[in-house]
């Protein structure tokens, strides 16, 4: 059987832009998104800390070094600029393998830099 667990998380990252005119995704810096072991197209979990908000997206890689975290489309609708968010990923697993595998969690302060 297999279940789904977290994979990796982007942890407290500052949302920089809102683009609703665009269509839907989140926009990450590509640097932070090879250190959470993300990828371009995967689906994430967004978690608003400020207002709560929970909804699902995929990812689109930015422009490295640019500490970009824009939602656009339909999400720009979930989150302000400078809201804090929790970006998630799962993997499926059996109980075996989840017992040894330890997510990816990468920190970010309020310049989303990895600390």
């Amino acid at each position: 059987m297999l279940l789904e667990f977290l994979y990796a998380k982007i942890h407290r990252a500052t949302v920089t832009d809102a683009n609703l005119n665009y269509v839907g995704s989140i926009t990450i810096d590509k640097n932070i998104l090879d250190k959470a072991n993300m990828s371009e197209g995967q689906k994430v979990d967004i978690l608003n800390i400020n207002n709560g908000e929970r909804f699902q997206t995929y990812i689109i890689a930015g422009k490295a070094g640019n500490k970009d975290f824009c939602l656009n489309g339909a999400a720009a609708r979930k989150a302000q600029v400078g809201d804090k968010i929790i970006i998630c990923s799962y993997a499926q697993m059996t109980p075996d393998e989840a017992k040894t595998f330890k997510p990816t969690i990468v920190q970010l302060n309020d310049n989303n830099e990895i600390v």
